[in-house]
């Protein structure tokens, strides 16, 4: 496996870059947008495909780069299903797999720093945003944390992980770049408690000043993301016009999701799946059969969607359109799924 833990100075952020091996497909959790080109640049020498970037949550000392590493990477940008904006292509629930090529990523929620706060379990390995950190906790007094909920998530979830659980943050401000869930339940100062009520007391008290960059960060942090004027643009089409296609013959219409994206809300009647990372390839192997069709593309909000017909126009696919908002619109508009 390749794993990559690269630090920002300027906010004591760590981003994490992993993949099975070299020349494969990779994800990024938790990027800085200064250090875009830096991973950018990591990516290309280790001969690796950014296929999925995820943030652990909202955050409040830096602006994220996975709009960035979206635009210029074309991958999908993923966070939990509680924040509170669209601000990415794919939302996560409790307990639900990421994948991607030989890795497997379990989305934890694990609220109580911010209201929509996750956290990642890989294998050995678990990556706690804010939630947990070394000998420490994330701040509970802005964005809708809760102490309360932090001492659940920490006790009744993340601690109950192994205990040679590998201890990967979001950040750290003392030099420190892994610890285990045992040493944190044995070491960290806010977990020696005997009650949820005394933890709330120790976070209540702390009195931290605001995070230099709270008032830049989290504005911007809360619009990185879906652009509907850029789906128009790109062949998009509203649903009542994407419904009436569905009528017309040779036609081809694909859902870019993955499995436990449809297995969660269900799909468009007649569709074949083919997940976004795996569009290249469709679209290359079935030129005979997709030539003289129409070809109409949806995903969950509609940014998969766009990056695809910009993908298909490579391929000389003339009669592409996708679904503007993704099913979010569809279902708005009142129009059926299936299961």
């Amino acid at each position: 496996m390749l794993f990559r833990q690269l630090f920002d100075k300027s906010s004591s952020t760590y981003t994490y870059l992993i993949a099975s091996a070299k020349g494969r497909e990779a994800l990024i959790i938790d990027p800085v947008l200064e250090n875009v080109e830096r991973y950018i640049q990591l990516l290309k020498e280790l001969n690796l495909k950014l296929v999925k970037v995820i943030d652990t949550h909202i955050h409040a000392d830096h602006i994220s780069g996975i709009a960035e590493l979206r635009d210029q990477t074309n991958c999908v940008t993923i966070m939990g299903d509680k924040t509170p904006v669209d601000v990415v292509s794919m939302q996560v629930s409790d307990e639900e797999l990421i994948k991607i090529d030989g890795l497997e990523f379990r989305a934890l929620f694990t609220p109580g720093h911010t209201s929509e706060s996750f956290s990642f379990l890989m294998n050995d390995r678990v990556f706690t945003g804010d939630t947990l950190l070394i000998r420490g906790t994330g701040r509970t007094d802005f964005q809708n944390g809760d102490p309360q909920d932090s001492y659940n998530s920490i006790f009744n979830k993340l601690l109950k992980l192994p205990d040679e659980t590998l201890v990967y943050p979001a950040h750290d401000y003392k030099g420190d770049a892994v610890s285990t869930i045992l040493e944190e339940k044995k070491f960290n100062p806010r977990l020696q408690v005997k009650s949820v009520n005394e933890y709330i007391e120790i976070m209540n008290n702390l009195n931290l000043p605001d995070p230099k960059l709270m008032d830049v960060a989290v504005p911007n942090n809360l619009k990185l993301g879906i652009d509907l004027d850029k789906q128009k643009v790109n062949n998009g089409i509203e649903p009542d016009e994407f419904k009436n296609c569905l009528l017309e013959k040779d036609i081809t219409l694909i859902d870019l999701r993955e499995q436990n994206e449809l297995d969660k809300i269900g799909k468009i009647k007649n569709s074949t799946r083919v997940s976004f990372p795996e569009i290249n390839d469709y679209l290359n192997k079935n030129k005979t059969k997709l030539q003289n069709k129409k070809i109409l593309f949806y995903c969950a909000i509609g940014q998969r969607s766009t990056l695809a017909v910009q993908i298909s126009k490579s391929y000389q696919y003339s009669k592409c359109l996708h679904l503007i908002g993704g099913l979010k619109n569809w279902k708005q508009a009142g129009l059926e799924l299936i299961k």
